[in-house]
């Protein structure tokens, strides 16, 4: 497959993009910073520099042609505040989207948060909070695309262990850590399991294989 990432230099996404390709698929990464490009490479995939909160859908559109699936991995990130929340986290996310519907690229998936669906607790920063509500409408927005082929994945606390290839995978599993290399193995089987498409899925740390995991999500 040719799979294009948005947010291609984040932590998630170079662990995903190692996955993909030492088992042959051909990866892009969209970066925002030329400086960038060298991890990528040493990560197997192709560097696109595209700043996704001044491109349009047709600057976009261009780099998913020919693709067979996006990843949505890309957010502010930490020391951001909340005006990059709502033009990163849902601004960049609906405008990649609109991007995979124009070029044809149905296979959708969006690395989310946990607890992007309700309201934040009294009492949440407000930065956080505002990430949260901006997941949320990034979320709404997707799932309610006839044109994609959507699989939103919702985290739980990530850390930075090494991965156990084992997880809980389910629509509800209740909050927990995940490492990001065991989020990364999961969104690699995704993208090959189409029966996961029209689902909103969250991720723990458990003791089901990965692959295991996907396929029984995929059957349910």
């Amino acid at each position: 497959m040719r799979i294009v990432i948005a947010g291609g230099h984040g932590q998630i996404a170079l662990r995903l993009e190692r996955l993909l390709a030492g088992r042959g698929d051909e990866v892009a990464g969209i970066i925002r910073r030329p400086e960038q490009a060298g991890d990528l490479l040493s990560a197997g995939a192709e560097p696109v520099v595209c700043d996704l909160e001044t491109a349009t859908v047709a600057d976009i559109a261009r780099h998913l042609e020919g693709a067979d699936a996006a990843v949505f991995a890309a957010g502010a990130g930490p020391g951001s505040g909340i005006e990059r929340k709502e033009s990163v986290d849902r601004g960049a996310a609906s405008l990649f989207a609109d991007a995979a519907e124009a070029a044809g690229v149905r296979r959708f998936v969006v690395v989310s948060s946990m607890g992007a669906d309700t309201e934040p607790p009294a009492g949440t920063d407000e930065v956080f909070a505002a990430y949260l509500r901006a997941k949320g409408a990034a979320d709404a927005d997707v799932r309610a695309r006839s044109g994609l082929d959507w699989t939103i994945l919702r985290p739980g606390r990530l850390t930075d262990d090494p991965g156990t290839g084992r997880v809980r995978l389910a629509e509800s599993t209740g909050r927990d850590a995940i490492p990001r290399d065991d989020v990364a193995a999961v969104l690699a089987a995704l993208l090959d399991e189409p029966g996961t498409a029209g689902r909103t899925l969250e991720l723990i740390g458990g003791g089901t294989p990965v692959d295991e995991a996907v396929r029984a999500v995929a059957a349910d």
